[in-house]
């Protein structure tokens, strides 16, 4: 059984849900947890969307206030982890540029941990990272087909999770490598369970995303349902949040391969399913994860994080894949 999802549009959300999302936080979680929160809901852009219909905030720039968040957060001293995989081809063309950025833009001021899944440490790029950041490194068994190691990326990341993950970082992201960091990545991404707006379905009707169709597969969403649609190459929340994700999800993907089903996007398929049934807490306006080929929109103000040209005929071609 599939639940019924609500729509996305809606651009001006009454000010009545948000005094009561304020109010349950607070009771919750005590003020002084929420209290960056309690700035965020009321410094909301009329022009977009920045609240679901399930209260998660959507996080665009100029719905925070990066000084509470700064206050609130260095007083304790959290770190933060960030995954990413980088095989074949996808070392050499992208990985340098992805890390360098990222010491750049990604949490600035906090200490970062960089988890980075290689199948050739040799040509791990040298780069020296800044104050409070380190990295390690994890070798991982190259697949023969890119959709292979797109699928199995869940059950790695689980794994990673339970044997040092869990036990280093207060929050984690997980993000493609062939992306590159252009503004400030801060505090204000930081909740439970964080989800991507997909830039290109952000302002689309639900009958347009590419959800998986197929009734058989796990991943399946059918027509007329759905909230969003979620971008695969960045989620993140606490450890045991994106465990429980990453657990599904390989679940998902696994039965499927028992039945000779490969979901129309792989683990984005079925990260769409989970999050259907087990709504986010936060969710990433396309801000945070741009596509400059859709040009320009007046309602992206400050690119965060954006794709990197795609030459997939180059970095999925023969044995060196994704």
């Amino acid at each position: 059984e599939v639940p019924q999802g609500g729509s996305h549009h809606g651009k001006n959300e009454h000010s009545g849900r948000l005094a009561k999302l304020g109010k349950r936080l607070t009771q919750e979680s005590g003020l002084s947890t929420w209290h960056a929160f309690s700035v965020f809901l009321y410094r909301a852009r009329l022009e977009v969307s920045t609240l679901t219909y399930w209260s998660a905030p959507i996080v665009w720039e100029g719905t925070f206030e990066r000084s509470v968040l700064e206050d609130y957060y260095s007083k304790r001293k959290i770190t933060i982890g960030l995954t990413v995989f980088a095989i074949g081809k996808y070392l050499d063309k992208y990985l340098k540029t992805f890390l360098t950025s990222a010491d750049t833009f990604f949490m600035v001021g906090h200490k970062v941990i960089f988890y980075i899944m290689v199948d050739d440490p040799s040509k791990v790029p040298l780069i020296k990272l800044g104050p409070l950041r380190t990295f390690k490194l994890f070798q991982v068994t190259k697949e023969s087909r890119w959709q292979d190691i797109s699928m199995m990326r869940m059950k790695m990341i689980g794994e990673l999770i339970e044997s040092h993950i869990k036990y280093e970082v207060d929050f984690l992201f997980c993000m493609d490598v062939d992306q590159v960091f252009q503004g400030d990545y801060g505090l204000e991404t930081l909740d439970e369970s964080v989800a991507q707006l997909q830039a290109w379905f952000y302002n689309a009707d639900k009958e347009d995303f590419t959800y998986e169709r197929h009734p058989q597969s796990a991943a399946y969403i059918p027509y007329q349902q759905g909230d969003y649609y979620y971008h695969g190459a960045v989620f993140g929340g606490t450890p045991p949040r994106v465990l429980n994700l990453t657990k599904e999800c390989y679940e998902g993907i696994r039965r499927d391969k028992e039945k000779n089903i490969e979901a129309l996007w792989h683990d984005e398929s079925n990260l769409n399913k989970y999050f259907f049934f087990n709504k986010p807490t936060k969710l990433l306006s396309p801000e945070y994860c741009w596509d400059y080929k859709i040009g320009r929109s007046a309602d992206v103000k400050d690119v965060k994080l954006s794709w990197m040209p795609k030459e997939y005929e180059v970095v999925r071609s023969g044995s060196n894949v994704e």
